[in-house]
């Protein structure tokens, strides 16, 4: 029988061979929000594993929007040029389609790496920090920086801003864009009782609140190409009492078809202080997914904690998801699709330099080189010459 997770879906115009996703993975390693010579290495793996896709990390808008200093940005001529030799580059050796996730990342912007918090979250200015801005002015907690509260002019500016990301998005060749509406950065902000109090028509009820960021997303599917397909990460729930719900995610994700984007990831939390996470098991995030396209209609990427084929397998059979969204599965293992196929009974394209490391080639390799491989073994070490 044929596996789901290894069939084809259709976004618009663009044609994925499988449902693996390569979820948007944070390095915190660029200059000036341009590429380095670690995210050449960093997706040049991905772009080997056979996945459907690649999402690269949240790439800000602006220099503003950042979430660290090192945070890639599509804010400048220079950020546009680096990301369209990566791309250029990657091409070269892989026909992978390649997707790019846009970010402000609004009062939660001018942090440090991961790596770097035991020194405190914010950058201060003498390290290069700045001041974030938001739907309002308070911060996450008391310790953080207190953002700029955007007006009129300010909404106007980042709109903007989102427009223009999304056409260099276009030249630089990205074939799909995700925007990044959750995790707490500035779009969820905008839609979160918890972090907006605003009393303009931008605020108030979760119409009101989810007015810029469909403002926003209407604005980019308008400048980007029609051809081309755009999604939303968006919030499941914020997990804080107070905050949104699943009902809310369900109106948001109708809000998002009904202006043409094209699929919905439903992720959760991150959004303000005092959390209350349930079991953290994998899939814990999967039922999002299947409420938001059983009643919002719309396709749907799903994420968290998915580590074995079978379980990513059955979400897609089941149609609980469209696509599986794999992260800290992949990083620890950037062949996980080719061992995801070959436990599902699968074959994928994998580099012809590789292919007698792959799995799915050990039966050719072993009859072009004379090796008998004994029964029930699938490794080569196991492997004998007659």
């Amino acid at each position: 029988m044929a596996s789901h997770l290894f069939t084809p879906i259709r976004l618009r115009e663009l044609t994925l061979k499988n449902r693996v996703i390569i979820s948007p993975l944070c390095q915190f390693s660029a200059i000036d929000g341009n590429a380095v010579p670690w995210h050449w290495a960093h997706i040049g793996q991905f772009a080997q594993s056979g996945a459907g896709l690649c999402i690269l990390e949240a790439t800000a808008v602006s220099a503003v929007g950042r979430i660290t200093p090192g945070c890639l940005g599509l804010y400048s001529d220079d950020n546009e040029a680096a990301l369209t030799r990566l791309l250029k580059d990657t091409r070269t050796f892989s026909d992978m389609p390649m997707g790019i996730q846009l970010d402000h990342a609004g009062r939660k912007a001018s942090t440090r790496p991961t790596w770097d918090l035991p020194k405190g979250n914010n950058v201060p200015d003498e390290e290069g920090g700045w001041k974030p801005e938001g739907p309002s002015p308070e911060p996450f907690t008391p310790a953080w920086r207190t953002p700029i509260e955007l007006d009129a002019a300010g909404l106007a500016r980042v709109r903007d801003e989102f427009v223009e990301s999304t056409r260099r998005a276009d030249r630089c060749g990205f074939d799909l864009i995700e925007i990044h509406a959750a995790h707490g950065y500035l779009l969820h902000e905008f839609c979160s009782p918890l972090t907006n109090h605003r009393t303009d028509a931008y605020g108030g009820d979760l119409m009101g609140r989810l007015r810029f960021p469909l403002e926003v997303a209407k604005a980019m599917r308008d400048a980007f190409p029609a051809h081309k397909p755009i999604g939303v990460r968006i919030t499941g729930e914020d997990w804080v009492e107070g905050g949104l719900t699943l009902d809310d995610a369900v109106v948001f994700a109708k809000a998002l078809k009904d202006i043409g984007i094209d699929y919905v990831t439903p992720s959760a939390g991150n959004v303000a202080p005092g959390m209350k996470l349930p079991k953290v098991v994998p899939g814990y995030m999967v039922h999002f997914a299947e409420k938001v396209k059983r009643e919002a209609g719309i396709t749907t990427m799903t994420v968290g904690m998915i580590y074995d084929p079978h379980h990513a397998e059955q979400i897609v059979a089941s149609g609980v998801a469209d696509m599986v969204a794999i992260g800290r599965a992949i990083m620890d293992n950037p062949r996980w699709p080719w061992h995801a196929a070959t436990a599902l009974g699968e074959r994928i394209d994998t580099p012809k330099q590789y292919a007698r490391s792959s799995p799915q080639h050990w039966p050719a390799y072993a009859q072009v080189h004379g090796v008998q491989l004994r029964a029930g073994e699938g490794v080569m070490s196991h492997a004998t010459r007659e």
